[in-house]
């Protein structure tokens, strides 16, 4: 499978897509003014303890205070008994600096979710100081391989006389010789020395170690031996690539490349069309049918629609295909769009139970080349399939929009007939709390020309029934939905 990685750098925002066979499967943005944070170490501050929640929120210099369960706090070897009984309140206080890690960015009106368990990555390793446990990718499926990694990693920690500290061997370590295992080892300690060492002197709330930019995150996790090339069209970030590139992952260096093309990067598959598409509600599918996404806060749901789509045989047989199809399509849009949390998809129901099966099997492989953990449960008692995706940083649709001024996000806004009998009733609230000679009505275009021109009767029946002049003005900066009612 040909795969690439283009890499989009200007100084206000760095994009990253992945492709693979001519097509954008991923797509991460980065803006200067609005970092991700996820991976980030800070010092710092309880500013409440909520017992009845087992949580806190702690200051780290954000916004929104962050928040932190009970769970992140207790030390990661405690029994089961300990996390039964542990309370928030004999753990932290208000006030105490506290040393954490950000696990997830600040989404919609959440803050940021914080763990005292500090993990930083390298290329073929995690490290956690203070563990023991040695942990090796569910990915690397060899058991020889399993056993091999975790055998290495376990005599060149011993080889050492520094603190406990434990690692997880990540999917790219498949294959790594104990050299590139030991220097990994050596990189990582000395960043935890000298994180331990702005420790000593850092006041909270303060930053303690930041992740790698977008742009060196993508080689570091990313790049792989497998991969056709590395494409960037920044000079300056290519040679600093480069040299990253050489220190950390030398395999992939015959990769990279600098792309000069007065074409702009990203038009070269599409990746800007895609985003577009990525961006709306309504996916078409080849056969005729299309899916439609609805993203919340909390979950994303997936309709699956035959739409166009009538098939050659019978009912059974275009559902199955639409299905197919759908599946193969949804686990695509699911990283293109880096939606994460819990995803409920509705297939159009299916009777024969091998046809389910099929149609999971086929999610379950596309979802196999994501490099975000997902667990799918299965069909539900509702014929729902019910799956998970990690989310740690926003969704594309969440970085790259707001919420519409027009309906503050629900999606759609109120018809100009609804507005008019607003204001109807509006206008008779004031009668029988005011008296004055007429009234003028302040609104947009689209209500002013129903009232004028399809409401008319109506306006005359009030205008009647109060025995006052209304009259109608036209506000070109009100939306849809706002009016005024003035006194005259």
């Amino acid at each position: 499978m040909g795969e690439e990685i283009l890499i989009n750098f200007t100084p206000m925002e760095t994009r990253v897509a992945v492709i693979e066979n001519g097509m954008p499967q991923e797509v991460y943005v980065e803006r200067v003014n609005r970092r991700g944070i996820v991976g980030n170490i800070y010092q710092g501050k309880v500013v409440r303890v909520l017992p009845g929640m087992q949580a806190a929120f702690v200051d780290i210099g954000l916004e929104r205070a962050a928040f932190i369960h009970v769970e992140e706090v207790l030390a990661q070897n405690a029994t089961q008994e300990e996390k039964t009984n542990a309370s928030i309140a004999h753990l932290v206080r208000e006030g105490q600096p506290l040393l954490v890690q950000v696990t997830k960015d600040p989404i919609g009106t959440k803050g940021a979710r914080l763990t005292t368990h500090l993990s930083m990555p390298s290329r073929y390793l995690v490290f956690m100081p203070g563990n023991q446990h040695v942990g090796v990718s569910q990915r690397i499926e060899d058991s020889e391989e399993r056993d091999r990694l975790r055998q290495t990693i376990q005599a060149l920690v011993e080889e050492e006389d520094g603190e406990p500290s434990g690692f997880i061997l990540r999917t790219v370590s498949e294959g790594a010789a104990e050299a590139e295992l030991r220097a990994d080892i050596q990189f990582l300690r000395r960043l935890w020395l000298s994180i331990q060492e702005k420790i000593k002197t850092a006041k909270a709330p303060s930053v303690i170690y930041e992740d790698l930019p977008l742009n060196m995150r993508a080689l570091r996790d990313m790049a792989h031996s497998g991969l056709e090339r590395i494409r960037i069209d920044s000079r300056e970030t290519f040679h600093r690539a480069k040299d990253f590139v050489q220190a950390l992952v030398p395999e992939v260096s015959d990769s990279l490349e600098y792309y000069p093309g007065e074409r702009p990067i990203f038009d070269l598959f599409n990746v800007e069309e895609e985003i577009q598409k990525a961006l709306g509600r309504k996916v078409e599918l080849k056969s005729g049918g299309h899916l439609i996404f609805d993203q919340t806060e909390a979950m994303t749901t997936v309709d699956v629609n035959t739409g166009a789509f009538v098939g050659h045989r019978n009912l059974e047989e275009t559902i199955f295909k639409t299905n197919l199809e759908a599946a193969t399509a949804i686990g695509r849009q699911l990283r293109l769009r880096n939606l994460g949390g819990i995803i409920i998809i509705d297939f159009i129901d299916m009777e024969d139970a091998d046809h389910q099966r099929q149609v999971l099997r086929t999610l379950e492989r596309v979802l196999d080349r994501d490099h975000a953990k997902c667990k799918v449960t299965g069909v539900s008692e509702l014929g729902l399939v019910e799956m998970t995706r990690k989310r740690t940083r926003e969704s594309l649709e969440q970085v790259l929009c707001g919420v519409c001024s027009e309906c503050q996000g629900r999606g759609s806004i109120k018809t100009p007939e609804t507005v008019c009998y607003e204001i109807f009733r509006e206008i008779l609230r004031q009668h029988r709390a005011y008296d004055t000679d007429s009234y003028l009505v302040l609104a947009a275009q689209t209500v002013v020309n129903y009232l004028l021109e399809d409401a008319s009767d109506h306006v005359a029946e009030l205008e009647a029934f109060i025995g006052k002049t209304i009259r109608f003005q036209i506000e070109p900066m009100y939306n849809a939905e706002s009016f005024d009612v003035v006194l005259r």
